[in-house]
């Protein structure tokens, strides 16, 4: 109970400064405008997941750029954010003189940042399918699937912030995230790379992301869905184990 009462203030502050979220929401909605229905114009349609039938370049993205969103919603919590509150704010040390415990924080960092990715995907959602690029009714797949990529990333920001040094060190975190944004078949089909790259690029958790959430939105119910979650999951559980060890030590330091 002690970790919802740190959500219970988030969402609390967030009352008033809901506006910053609109830019990890306006940010895919440019991609997929630009590029999705932008040059989708030129590209037409493309192979869609298994090899099924071809479909709309920019109903090909949509998925993509809703896991990104996820994905981007969560980590902007636990690095950014919450370096902020570690290193500038100190905002930690009133918590802790408090009943609250290093555990209560790091869990309940963790599950507002899945409720803010949750969120600003649901957002997403609803534009691409006002949009009309959702292709299939099993899209409501998508709406645990971001939840469990939130999830994913959340923990392992928590586990990234307490090695940063200073806010010089979050240029490593774009230095990750950019490429695997730019690799991760958000844009094209895995089939574009030679096999040996196809094996890399499937390890990245971007790329199961983007697997959890593009099958259903393109109606194919496939194993895939399921690899991708059991990689998630244990992705989640083993940060969230490494999470809650490092930042007691960094908050007890």
């Amino acid at each position: 109970m002690s970790a919802a009462v740190l959500v219970e203030r988030n969402l609390m502050i967030y009352k008033h400064t809901w506006y910053v979220l609109l830019a990890e929401i306006f940010e895919p909605i440019l991609y997929l405008l630009s590029i999705g229905v932008g040059i989708g114009v030129l590209v037409g349609s493309v192979t869609g997941v298994t090899g099924g039938s071809p479909v709309r370049y920019a109903a090909f993205v949509a998925p993509a750029l809703l896991a990104t969103a996820a994905m981007n919603g969560a980590m902007n919590e636990t690095t950014f954010l919450m370096f902020g509150k570690l290193k500038t704010d100190r905002t930690y040390e009133s918590m802790l003189a408090t009943p609250l415990s290093e555990r209560d924080v790091a869990l309940g960092e963790i599950a507002w940042a899945v409720l803010r990715g949750t969120l600003v995907s649901l957002a997403f959602l609803a534009v691409i399918t006002a949009l009309g690029l959702v292709e299939s009714p099993w899209a409501i797949l998508v709406v645990p699937g971001a939840a469990l990529i939130a999830f994913a990333f959340a923990t392992a920001g928590v586990v990234v912030v307490t090695f940063l040094r200073d806010w010089q060190d979050m240029q490593y975190i774009q230095l990750v995230m950019l490429p695997m944004f730019l690799f991760a078949t958000t844009f094209y089909p895995l089939s574009v790379y030679p096999r040996p790259v196809q094996l890399v690029v499937q390890w990245l958790p971007l790329y199961q992301s983007i697997e959890l959430l593009r099958n259903p939105a393109l109606g194919v119910l496939s194993p895939r869905i399921l690899v991708a979650a059991v990689y998630l999951a244990a992705m989640g559980a083993l940060c969230l184990t490494v999470a809650v060890r490092r930042l007691g030590r960094t908050l007890a330091a």
